[in-house]
């Protein structure tokens, strides 16, 4: 898994701050994903005014979407 973010999330902090949210909210779920996939996740600038709960969520439907969990 890689996350990403861009200069359109803000200065470094908040870069730096998105892409442990999304970390935060991905570890549970890393076990559960079906092996032989890689992740890419890129932080945008919304995932600032969420917290790790609201973004674990979100990725977990999204993963379910895509049928790796």
């Amino acid at each position: 898994m890689g996350v990403a973010a861009g200069r359109s999330v803000g200065g470094a902090v908040q870069r730096n701050r998105a892409k442990r949210v999304l970390r935060a909210a991905m570890q549970p779920l890393l076990e559960r994903i079906k092996p032989g996939h890689d992740l890419v996740l890129i932080a945008r600038q919304g995932i600032l005014a969420s917290g790790s709960p609201q973004a674990h969520g979100v990725l977990e439907r999204l993963l379910q979407r895509a049928k790796l969990i």
